[in-house]
């Protein structure tokens, strides 16, 4: 090769070279920019639907008048079906002028927004006017959605005035004494849980403001007003009670719009009925299926009749009670005016107990004597346990004593029904400080399948539960009066075991995460030689999916530490016959303290994170023991929301 011909070829070479560093460096400058771009603010569009994440909601939302937002999860059916119908809805609004963007929101993978705006169900839609969510409560399709979409777009739009009644010390007596029911939440700013039912409460005082006359719901920031909380003995939030003319009463309803709405309805009507004819009586007590209370009176100005009407105000949601005036009634039920009969339905007589008894109200008679007289014989010696009335008529029975048979009270059956029946009532009139009942088999299925009892083989089966959840079952024998009394004999002396109900005992623990189940609950966590760092979950739970990994590395990081047991268990599952330590929601995380295994310390702060766990166990090593109160809900999922730390040394 020439001379020329090499130095061209270097030259070509040398120019190779370069044009490959220049390349390279490009490319990384190319890679450093999408570095700096990718920042997770990029917003995708699926289908014209903006798909937005915990990352770029703000960013997109920012500069937006409006926006109409869908939570959704992938798993829900419900999402699913709706799918079709919001891509059209987004193509339609886009063609507004100028047009509303129409986005989703994964709320399993965006967990802030999905706190954040309360989305418990899905799907949920609602629209943000200017950074600010308007819920949306119609029907979920493309022309009723797009209405209200646009009609929320309008400039001069603004929601509607608050339908919520604020309360403050200087004004709650003047309005709750005057109102014949007024609902009162007693609230406060910083409550997760009170957050979370504003928006129900004020839908629920829209909706009852629109009946006539108009059911009022108020509300009193506790914090504020540290008077009327501590006259009206508010021990957490958020707190709801009834009013009847400055009266207060519990509210244990519902706490969703619907469920207040319904609820508050009926409290709004009588508490007690009144009857017109004997033959309403003898339909209630031919058909009925409970006990009812009738107070028979002069007139609504008689003494008896305001103590009665008084009373049943603070029994209604658990009884059926009512009244009358008509003298053809009273001469049929033979009683004189200010007297109360409790009256057993036909299906219930017995020779073992009188079909009715009678109390006559005088003028010292007070409300807790009444009341007492009601719930006293609410139930018949043995009556009938069912899915409607066992919270409010079995629940604080103890010991209760069931019998579990084919229960069929129609012409057809009645006779075999009294025939196991009337065997129960020859041994509870035997033993009157016992709760005896009977119950439908296929009704409690499943009830006896957790007992062991779903595969007896027996006609009849019992079960005794007592306080502190304990139950007891009747091994499978043939049933007659004489087996059931010498069960119910064994149990009053102590010779019966508890039926736990267990997960299978593991083999092997696996895992930093020591797995206790009802058979070993009381070897592990109330063992008195260790702490025992104890998390009660549900398998179905959100919250104790995303705990899992924080508490398995906390579990890794006290390993080394004799003195400390890291512990799950699933409380679906496993029975805990100990009332310290039930769930009471999920998950629940307990310290059983080492020498104080009867008053555990429960954790239920906002924070479920690392370093708030280690805190609850350095509390030990400090010999400092915590008070973690929760202001809870008691009908949603239960999600931790504001932590107060009680410190006692």
């Amino acid at each position: 090769m020439g001379r020329c011909n090499v130095v061209a070829a270097l030259a070509v070479l040398a120019f190779v070279h370069v044009l490959c560093a220049r390349t390279e460096e490009a490319v990384e400058d190319d890679v450093e920019k999408d570095e700096e771009e990718d920042d997770g603010t990029a917003v995708l569009d699926e289908n014209g639907v903006f798909v937005l994440t915990d990352q770029n909601f703000d960013f997109f939302t920012a500069d937006k008048d409006i926006v109409l937002l869908e939570f959704y999860a992938p798993w829900c059916g419900h999402c699913k079906a709706f799918a079709p119908e919001y891509e059209q809805l987004a193509a339609a609004l886009a063609e507004d002028s100028p047009p509303i963007p129409v986005a989703k929101i994964d709320a399993t993978t965006a967990p802030g927004l999905a706190s954040r705006f309360d989305v418990s169900g899905y799907p949920t839609l609602k629209i943000l006017k200017k950074g600010k969510p308007v819920d949306y409560d119609g029907a979920r399709t493309k022309d009723a959605i797009m209405e209200r979409v646009r009609e929320v777009a309008e400039p001069g739009w603004a929601p509607p005035p608050e339908a919520t009644i604020v309360l403050t010390t200087n004004d709650f007596d003047s309005v709750v004494n005057e109102a014949e029911i007024i609902l009162v939440e007693f609230y406060a700013p910083w409550c997760g849980h009170c957050k979370r039912l504003a928006p129900e409460y004020e839908k629920a005082a829209q909706e009852l403001a629109k009946r006539s006359p108009p059911i009022p719901l108020a509300k009193v920031d506790a914090t504020a007003e540290s008077a009327l909380m501590s006259r009206f003995q508010v021990s957490g939030y958020p707190t709801l009670k009834i009013f009847r003319k400055g009266r207060a009463y519990e509210y244990n309803g519902p706490r969703d719009k619907y469920g207040i709405v319904s609820h508050m309805i009926a409290q709004a009507g009588p508490a007690s009925e009144q009857l017109h004819s004997a033959r309403q009586l003898q339909a209630l007590l031919g058909q009925g299926t409970s006990v009812i209370s009738v107070g028979a009176f002069s007139g609504q100005d008689s003494s008896g009749y305001k103590l009665y009407m008084d009373t049943a105000n603070t029994l209604r949601d658990e009884f059926q009670l009512y009244h009358t005036f008509d003298t053809t009634i009273k001469r049929a039920m033979k009683v004189a005016d200010d007297q109360v009969l409790s009256l057993l339905p036909e299906r219930f007589y017995s020779t073992f107990e009188p079909k009715s008894y009678s109390m006559h109200i005088e003028d010292d008679t007070g409300e807790d004597e009444l009341r007492n007289f009601v719930v006293n014989h609410a139930i018949p010696l043995v009556g009938q346990r069912t899915r409607d009335n066992e919270q409010k008529l079995y629940k604080d029975r103890h010991p209760l004593v069931v019998v579990f048979y084919g229960i069929d009270f129609s012409f057809d059956y009645r006779k075999a029904t009294q025939f196991w029946r009337k065997k129960v009532l020859t041994v509870a009139k035997e033993f009157p400080e016992m709760t005896f009942a009977i119950a439908d088999e296929e009704e409690y299925g499943t009830e006896l399948s957790q007992l062991g009892l779903g595969e007896s083989g027996e006609e009849v089966n019992v079960a005794i539960f007592d306080s502190g959840d304990r139950k007891f079952i009747m091994e499978p024998v043939e049933f007659d009066s004489d087996a059931l009394q010498d069960f119910v004999l064994a149990f009053k002396k102590g010779q019966l075991k508890p039926v736990i109900r267990s997960q299978p005992v593991p083999k092997t623990q696996k895992g930093p995460v020591h797995v206790v189940v009802g058979k070993t609950f009381e070897h592990v966590v109330l063992d008195l030689t260790r702490h025992v760092l104890l998390e009660l979950y549900a398998p179905w739970c959100g919250h104790c999916k995303k705990l899992q990994p924080v508490y398995e590395r906390l579990a890794s990081q006290l390993s080394g530490r004799e003195d400390l047991i890291v512990a799950k268990m699933d409380a679906t599952a496993n029975d805990i016959l100990h009332a310290a330590y039930k769930a009471e929601g999920f998950p629940t995380i307990l310290l059983a303290v080492r020498g104080r295994k009867d008053s555990p310390i429960r954790f239920e702060g906002e924070n479920r994170d690392l370093e708030s766990l280690s805190r609850v166990v350095e509390k030990v090593d400090g010999k400092v023991f915590g008070t973690f109160l929760l202001e809870r809900d008691r009908e949603t999922d239960r999600d931790f929301s504001g932590l107060k730390h009680i410190l006692s040394v």
